[in-house]
Protein backbone atom coordinates (compact mmCIF):
# COMPACT_ATOMS: atom_id res chain seq x y z
CA UNK A 1 0.00 0.00 0.00
CA UNK A 2 2.77 2.29 0.32
CA UNK A 3 4.27 1.60 -3.21
CA UNK A 4 0.24 3.20 -4.27
CA UNK A 5 0.95 6.52 -1.94
CA UNK A 6 4.71 6.36 -3.24
CA UNK A 7 3.54 6.27 -7.05
CA UNK A 8 0.68 8.99 -6.65
CA UNK A 9 3.27 11.33 -4.70
CA UNK A 10 5.78 10.75 -7.54
CA UNK A 11 2.83 11.31 -9.86
CA UNK A 12 2.35 15.02 -8.26
CA UNK A 13 5.66 15.75 -8.33
CA UNK A 14 5.98 15.53 -12.18
CA UNK A 15 2.85 17.07 -12.76
CA UNK A 16 3.49 20.13 -10.82
CA UNK A 17 6.53 20.28 -12.31
CA UNK A 18 5.03 20.63 -15.66
CA UNK A 19 2.99 22.80 -14.71
CA UNK A 20 -0.81 20.25 -14.70
CA UNK A 21 -2.40 21.82 -11.53
CA UNK A 22 -5.27 19.75 -11.46
CA UNK A 23 -3.61 16.77 -12.01
CA UNK A 24 -0.82 17.32 -9.21
CA UNK A 25 -3.55 18.23 -6.81
CA UNK A 26 -5.66 14.93 -7.62
CA UNK A 27 -2.74 12.79 -7.38
CA UNK A 28 -1.35 14.48 -3.96
CA UNK A 29 -4.99 14.08 -2.48
CA UNK A 30 -5.30 10.72 -3.31
CA UNK A 31 -1.45 10.26 -2.04
CA UNK A 32 -2.47 11.67 0.88
CA UNK A 33 -5.40 9.50 1.71
CA UNK A 34 -4.19 6.21 0.77
CA UNK A 35 -1.06 6.95 3.46
CA UNK A 36 -3.65 7.70 6.13
CA UNK A 37 -5.18 4.37 5.37
CA UNK A 38 -1.90 2.49 5.43
CA UNK A 39 -1.70 4.22 8.47
CA UNK A 40 -4.43 3.08 10.38
CA UNK A 41 -4.12 -0.23 9.17
CA UNK A 42 -0.71 -0.47 10.80
CA UNK A 43 -1.75 1.12 13.90
CA UNK A 44 -4.10 -1.82 13.92
CA UNK A 45 -2.02 -4.40 12.89
CA UNK A 46 0.39 -3.21 15.55
CA UNK A 47 -2.32 -3.41 18.32
CA UNK A 48 -3.78 -6.95 16.60
CA UNK A 49 -0.20 -8.34 17.43
CA UNK A 50 -0.09 -6.75 21.16
CA UNK A 51 -3.44 -8.67 22.07
CA UNK A 52 -2.28 -11.10 20.95
CA UNK A 53 1.12 -11.56 23.26
CA UNK A 54 -1.11 -11.13 26.22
Amino acid sequence: MIRWTITFLIIALIAALLGFGGIAAGAASIAKIIFFIFIVLFVLSLLAGLVRRT
